[in-house]
């Protein structure tokens, strides 16, 4: 279970040939897949034809935008077939990981409003009952210790954490490993007495600079004066929808 949760996903981008004039190496309908390492899946004619399209979708996928490009194959790709191909190329939009660190209540809330987003989501916890107890179709359900789970997470610029164990000492690990990973959000539950503890016991043990904490979202979620899982659920998912949506900015 754990190998298939880590498995390494690669950035990519369909390219279907969606019209043509004259000869081509390929007719409409022909699909290939282009990774961000420039390796591909299919073919859709090969030569010069195939190495610009090559490079045309790693420059749509870094800018993550799908675009029409039409090529000449004599003029632009001294290809004798001498016809013009009409290339679409979309990058596959990545989903977002959301990890969840505990298993209670509003983790289970949680989950249950970013299952019909477009969140791959991640719940860890310690403990096997509330665990088995979450029966959510399509999320990965990590029954670990939290020591054993931080190391192997893949955390990384599309990574949202929320902190949310059932032991104020838990959240403080997971917090001091998060704080040091690549994250598009991190955030801990708690009342504001826990929130400036935390940050007085970092900065005294110099764990974390000022700097660090304040990209933190603790306590986390946006204001409403939530009560209960349901509506602290809401005020967290509200805040990931906004930066997964880049309309807040989480610095």
């Amino acid at each position: 279970m754990t190998q298939n949760i880590l498995k390494n996903k690669k950035k990519s981008a369909i390219c279907i040939v969606v019209d043509t004039k004259g000869s081509s190496p390929r007719k409409i309908g022909a699909k290939m897949t282009v990774f961000s390492n420039g390796s591909i899946l299919g073919t859709i004619g090969g030569g010069n034809l195939e190495k610009s399209v090559i490079n045309n979708a790693i420059e749509q996928i870094n800018r993550n935008e799908a675009k029409l490009f039409k090529h000449d194959l004599l003029h632009q790709h001294n290809m004798c077939c001498g016809g013009q191909v009409y290339i679409y190329i979309e990058p596959v939009m990545e989903k977002k990981n959301l990890f969840i660190f505990g298993a209670g209540h509003t983790a289970k809330a949680l989950a249950e409003l970013a299952i019909k987003l477009d969140f791959e989501i991640y719940i860890i916890d310690n403990r096997k009952d509330y665990i088995n107890a979450i029966n959510i179709e399509g999320i990965n359900k990590m029954n670990v210790p939290y020591t054993s789970a931080l190391p192997a997470l893949p955390f990384d610029e599309n990574s949202f954490i929320t902190i949310m164990t059932y032991e104020h000492s838990y959240d403080r690990d997971i917090l001091a490993h998060c704080l040091k990973q690549n994250f598009a959000y991190l955030g801990m539950i708690g009342s504001k007495r826990k929130v400036e503890l935390t940050k007085k016991m970092f900065l005294e043990s110099k764990i974390a600079t000022i700097e660090q904490l304040n990209k933190v979202d603790m306590p986390m979620g946006i204001n409403i004066n939530a009560e209960g899982p349901e509506e602290i659920a809401i005020s967290i998912i509200s805040i990931l929808i906004a930066i997964k949506n880049k309309s807040l900015n989480n610095e």
